[in-house]
């Protein structure tokens, strides 16, 4: 493709996106580039990265076309971006709108005034609201700055950054170090994380689907966040275990890693998709000790299996705000409504899966996101209504499952950050039925 050709297909991208706010990004890029077979691998990593960039910038983007009077149209979003962040001069944008073969339509007469007066413009921009300067929906700012507080505009900063490339060591085909060598052998140059015993970190991005270490099982795609929370589910061999939310089983992976494929886990989820899904994955990493289970309304598995597992592990549906940086579109699609709806969803799952602890076992409750309304406000809640239950401060199980390695906080509860721990932003609370 020409340059123009890629810009044209950026656009095209951005009005799908458009089309369907309410739809993942990346569900709607592979629907895109699967009808457009003829676009090369090449091809397809330079538009998205164009069109990308956009939905990581929009919130200013959109901004900035506000402010000189402008509708955001895909094109003019992807002419802002051409502008604003990339430097191109208005000249070098017209050469490119040119209307020839692949190229988009020369520019409209309104369309090269706006131009004109975007150009030169800094992408911060003095008289921008705080949410826009930081690059953030309103309705996620007083629960960041609960959080962060000072530091919230270096985690807005680290959340626009691109996200590195984790791997999980499967444990049970090798080792970490052996995993390591056989993507060195592959030309993948992969470096143990600061956290997770089982992790690597690829700095670029790298077709690890197309691998031998990842055919054969060696190594899961898996944020390193997401494995320290498998981490302090310390599920151990011989343990019976729920991973009662469990999508596509990347945690139920982890979990029977750590049990080294001895003992039970029942994984279930409201999707029959993901857990079909789930099931090409576990085949794939040699687990042969998971149950599928599907979830539906009325259903008495529940009741039947009502305080007999030693671990349940609820990694609960969220806003995914801690995964901005990964999901750039995420924070255009989520509102202050969906929020409210999750969390109180949330609170019905947690009393559903609390159901099924034993006394003495644990109830580990995650969230993917950094706002408090969906972290420590939910198990406060939570604690006020089940007594029965106690918080098992992460920082004492750290020091029994990591020994040696620094702890990645201080608090009851673990909280990861893009900024504070590299990290996609994670929550974890580890709760004990009384005996």
């Amino acid at each position: 493709m020409t340059p123009a050709g890629r810009i044209q297909a950026a656009i095209e991208l951005l009005a799908a996106l458009d089309a369907e706010p309410r739809r993942p990004a990346d569900a709607i890029a592979n629907d895109y580039f699967r009808a457009r077979r003829f676009i090369g691998s090449g091809d397809r990593r330079a538009v998205s990265e164009l069109a990308w960039g956009a939905v990581r910038q929009r919130i200013r983007l959109d901004w900035h076309l506000a402010r000189i009077g402008a509708q955001p149209t895909p094109r003019l979003v992807l002419a802002a971006q051409l502008l604003l962040v990339e430097g191109w001069p208005p000249q070098k944008i017209a050469g490119h709108f040119t209307g020839d073969r692949f190229a988009p339509a020369p520019l409209e007469p309104g369309e090269v005034e706006l131009v004109r007066r975007l150009a030169g413009t800094p992408l911060l921009h003095a008289e921008m609201p705080e949410g826009v300067r930081l690059n953030l929906p309103d309705w996620a700012l007083p629960g960041l700055r609960a959080r962060f507080g000072e530091q919230l505009a270096a985690e807005a900063a680290a959340m626009e950054a691109a996200a590195p490339l984790d791997l999980r060591a499967n444990l049970l085909r090798t080792t970490r170090e052996s995993a390591r060598l056989a993507l060195a052998g592959e030309g993948i140059p992969a470096e143990p994380m600061p956290f997770s015993p089982w992790g690597l970190r690829v700095t670029d991005r790298r077709p690890i689907s197309a691998t031998a270490a990842f055919k054969e099982g060696l190594v899961e795609v898996q944020d390193e966040g997401s494995q320290l929370i498998a981490l302090v589910t310390d599920a151990q061999p011989g343990m019976r275990v729920a991973d009662y939310c469990a999508g596509a089983a990347g945690k139920t992976l982890a979990l029977a890693a750590t049990m080294g494929n001895r003992g039970h886990i029942v994984a279930c989820d409201v999707s029959a998709t993901r857990l079909e899904g789930a099931g090409r994955r576990l085949r794939r990493a040699g687990v042969d000790n998971v149950e599928r289970h599907r979830l539906v309304p009325g259903d008495k598995w529940r009741k039947r299996r009502g305080r007999s597992f030693d671990r349940v592990l609820v990694d609960a549906p969220c806003t995914g705000s801690g995964t901005w940086r990964r999901n750039p579109d995420a924070r255009l699609r989520t509102t202050a409504r969906d929020l409210a709806e999750l969390s109180a969803k949330q609170s019905v799952i947690l009393d559903d899966a609390s159901d099924l602890v034993r006394s003495g076992g644990r109830l580990i409750y995650a969230t993917c996101s950094l706002l408090p309304e969906e972290d420590e406000m939910q198990i406060e809640r939570f604690l006020g209504r089940h007594p029965d239950f106690v918080v098992r401060p992460v920082l004492a199980l750290w020091a029994e499952l990591c020994p040696g390695v620094p702890a990645p906080g201080e608090g009851p509860y673990l909280a990861l950050s893009p900024a504070g721990h590299g990290t996609d932003g994670f929550f974890a609370a580890v709760l004990e039925r009384r005996p």
